[in-house]
């Protein structure tokens, strides 16, 4: 997944947050696995021995060198968080871009590559910090950095309260499904709304994400809820639009927004 350049340094946190200096910096990686994720997307582990470690809902600028010395970066969320130096990306291809066709299709164990990070600071949320309920609103790829969001709720047995709004074309599109099933086994109230198909047995047939289906699986407006909404900017515009009729405050909502690769 894409996302703009906020111009934010890792060190740079929300008020109130505990502070984690991390300078961002560039880094050798190496391709330590790759599987599919989605039949149009692919997760990438990487080994990085120099990684500061990363908070969730955080992004790195991922650069191929081609032998001719020409160079494309691009930045990508990351799916996980803490101290580790293995960072899990999940990249889903743009057929006419220039980086993410070759991380799908061509990119092996054992590939080195260059990534710049960790970076970002607003859409970041930590463990511990607020009991304050969260709200997660993904598009597709967009449930990269959400899903490390809610990761960190689940493996620090956060008591904040935690919902997680998905919306997806099919089944098959869905990323992360061991760990959304682990979030939601430790308390993140999922909703998957599927545009397209939805599985055997849904409780909601398929078809797009309206405002009375947002509605109905956010946090009301007056739990005061921290909201979180990731996807693509199309996605994004009309998930803020609704969230201020529905009368949030667009104060308590951040957003990343992410195009082609």
């Amino acid at each position: 997944m894409t996302l703009p350049d906020t111009g934010l340094e890792a060190r740079i946190t929300p008020p109130g947050s505990a502070a984690v200096r991390r300078r961002p910096a560039w880094h050798a990686a190496t391709v330590a696995a790759v599987s599919p994720e989605t039949p149009n997307a692919r997760r990438i582990v990487l080994e990085v021995p120099t990684w500061p470690g990363n908070d969730p809902g955080q992004h790195l600028d991922l650069r191929l060198t081609a032998e001719d010395g020409y160079q494309a970066s691009r930045s990508y969320s990351i799916a996980s968080s803490g101290e580790a130096t293995s960072v899990v990306l999940a990249v889903d291809r743009v057929e006419d871009g220039e980086v993410s066709p070759f991380l799908v299709d061509a990119v092996e164990v054992g590939d080195a590559l260059e990534v710049h990070g960790p970076l970002g600071g607003w859409f970041v949320w930590r463990p511990g910090v607020s009991d304050r309920p969260v709200q997660l609103v993904a598009g597709g790829s967009g449930i990269v950095p959400l899903a490390a969001i809610a990761g960190a709720h689940a493996d620090a047995g956060d008591a904040a309260p935690f919902r997680l709004l998905y919306a997806v074309r099919t089944p098959e599109d869905v990323f992360f499904r061991t760990e959304l099933a682990r979030a939601g086994a430790a308390g993140v109230d999922t909703t998957i709304v599927y545009s397209r198909r939805a599985p055997d047995g849904a409780p909601v047939p398929a078809g797009r994400l309206t405002r009375e289906t947002l509605a109905a699986a956010v946090f009301p407006p007056d739990t005061g809820a921290l909201v979180y909404v990731c996807g693509s900017t199309p996605f994004v515009e009309q998930v803020l639009r609704w969230l201020g009729e529905l009368g949030h405050d667009t104060t308590d909502v951040r957003a990343e927004r992410f195009g082609g690769s």
